[in-house]
């Protein structure tokens, strides 16, 4: 309850107006706001030149990582309806309006703050988790820290509405980061509360028909609605935000399965927009004073949080560049160096920041920047029905590597934080693969060309993108199928991304006698896994590989080029 005394009452500065009557402000000549908040001492400065030139690099170890695991885990997976959750459980015709009236209620009866009381993952441990994920290969992991539903995962100082306070009474992100140095991996730290207030919107709703039209969700409630009730002296606005409806465009887009509300400034709220900026950055600094993880990471589709347009609309401040520039100054305060980084999803190439691939893998070698692909199996929260296969994954974290990424796998936990049958066994598959194949995965760099094998519409044939599941594993590679990387050992790796079978004969036409693609004639090659001599010889037409008759491999195969 720390942060309650800091909380204006905003709503009687500006109140509610007609739905869809007020346009947004032009974010285009708006000034952005410098919120003068005060940082860690150093040389980083809070504006995106300062930390270009002060910035010494990413840290070696994240070119080195290659895969990691991505913790989407929070409240929301109480519903067992996928992402988004807390907003969909608002709009009638979901799934997790569905669910939800099954579970708690009608939302104007029991909503989102009800969840948030009552869950309780009391099989969740993370010690336990970090564990199956560093035995499953991954060298990182990437911990959500909040999510669009403005709930803080750590004893935060800023937001009443957390973990320690609520539901399980714990101090996850605490917990993750002990977890993860006594595993001796690398971790960071997501937040996703940026558009929080503009996400939320379809709280503050109601149902259209039926015997609830017209009876306002919870997102109405306000702090004197509590007394005498669990949540006395808890603000609802303090989790919901305020009604922007009023504003055009954001009442559609709140009922909308992705869409921002139209680019522009919420004008008559900028007293609430520099504060919950404001508290924005306040709290991700929270997390990097008190948890010291080894990177942060922000979500958007834009340049940038609170940039007035895209999933930055509302507001234009510094409250990235000032989170940055105090991250920066306390890693080299504290640890002596900046060997730390800042992910601002889809950020073009920033010197001080690493950008993200959501879905989609890049067609060709990306090594402008430093980026990881990230992909969820099934959804970024549990569902039920999800595909789980060890050979998407692996497809998955070979196509990123060949384009000289990494790649963060989000296998979501079940609401009580356990991780089912399907999982565990697909991870101790991939566990077996990594531990095989490592040479060929880890410190590894792109090669002249990603891959060959099948072309379609001009392009190289590689796995799709989307959420991982039925169509990944169900996916056709062929044995001409094959991608590429350089090993820190300087040797080069081809993955024949199927198991082709005992005795199969196979050609990289790449590796070509005669063509300059390798340097030099090949005089080793070496199937991983595999202690015997292989068959190979070395044509104009490419590489002639005939497999061993011994082939107990479940997945793509590696060979070993010198």
């Amino acid at each position: 309850m720390r942060a309650q005394a800091q909380f204006q009452d905003f709503y009687s500065v500006a109140r509610v107006g007609v739905v869809n009557s007020v346009p947004m402000g032009d974010w285009k000549t708006f000034k952005e706001v410098k919120l003068n908040i005060p940082i860690y001492p150093g040389p980083f400065e809070p504006t995106w030149e300062s930390i270009a030139k002060n910035y010494p690099g990413d840290p070696k170890w994240l070119r080195n990582a290659k895969f990691g695991i991505w913790v989407h885990f929070g409240p929301q997976a109480s519903g067992a309806s996928g992402d988004w959750y807390a907003r969909k459980m608002y709009i009638p015709g979901t799934q997790a309006y569905e669910n939800h009236l099954k579970k708690y209620g009608h939302p104007s009866e029991s909503g989102y703050m009800d969840v948030l009381r009552d869950w309780n993952p009391n099989k969740f441990n993370p010690r336990q988790l970090a564990k199956i994920y560093k035995d499953a290969g991954a060298r990182f992991l990437m911990i959500q820290g909040v999510h669009h539903d403005n709930f803080d995962l750590w004893d935060s100082t800023y937001q009443p509405w957390n973990s320690m306070n609520i539901g399980p009474r714990r101090d996850l992100i605490g917990e993750w980061a002990k977890a993860c140095r006594a595993n001796n991996l690398f971790y960071g730290v997501t937040f996703h509360h940026e558009y929080t207030w503009w996400w939320w919107q379809a709280a503050f709703g109601s149902d259209t028909e039926g015997s609830k039209k017209g009876v306002p969700y919870d997102g109405q409630l306000t702090l004197a609605d509590g007394v005498g009730k669990w949540w006395q002296g808890l603000d609802p606005k303090r989790l919901y935000g305020y009604d922007l409806r009023e504003y055009k465009s954001v009442a559609e887009k709140s009922l909308s399965p992705w869409s921002p509300p139209t680019p522009g400034i919420f004008e008559k709220h900028l007293d609430y927009a520099k504060w919950y900026s404001t508290q924005w950055a306040l709290r991700m600094m929270d997390v990097v004073k008190r948890y010291n993880p080894d990177f942060i990471y922000t979500d958007g589709t834009v340049q940038g949080p609170f940039t007035g347009d895209g999933t930055g609309t509302g507001y234009k401040a510094d409250a990235m560049q000032t989170v940055i520039a105090d991250f920066y100054n306390r890693a080299l305060g504290k640890r002596g160096a900046v060997n730390t980084f800042s992910i601002v999803k889809f950020r073009n190439k920033t010197n001080g920041t690493v950008t993200t691939e959501e879905f989609a893998i890049p067609n060709n070698i990306k090594t402008d920047q430093s980026w990881i692909a990230e992909a969820p199996v099934g959804d970024w929260y549990y569902a039920p029905g999800f595909t789980y296969d060890s050979g998407m994954m692996i497809h998955y974290i070979i196509e990123a590597i060949a384009r000289d990424g990494n790649a963060a796998i989000c296998i979501s936990p079940l609401p009580d934080g356990s991780l089912d049958e399907g999982s565990l066994k697909m991870l101790k598959e991939v566990g077996v693969w990594m531990r095989r194949n490592g040479e060929s995965v880890y410190g590894s760099r792109a090669w002249k060309t990603p891959g060959e094998g099948e072309i379609v519409n001009g392009k190289l044939k590689m796995l799709p993108g989307g959420a991982l599941g039925k169509r990944h594993s169900e996916f056709k590679f062929s044995k001409q199928d094959f991608r590429f990387t350089v090993g820190k050992n300087g040797a080069l790796y081809a993955f024949c991304m199927i198991n082709p079978g005992p005795g199969s004969q196979l050609k990289i036409k790449s590796l070509s006698d005669g063509n300059d693609n390798f340097g030099k004639r090949i005089k080793h090659v070496k199937l991983l896994g595999f202690s015997g001599v292989l068959k190979w010889q070395q044509c104009s037409d490419g590489l002639s590989i005939q497999c061993p008759k011994d082939m107990p491999y479940s997945s793509a195969i590696v060979f070993k080029i010198t």
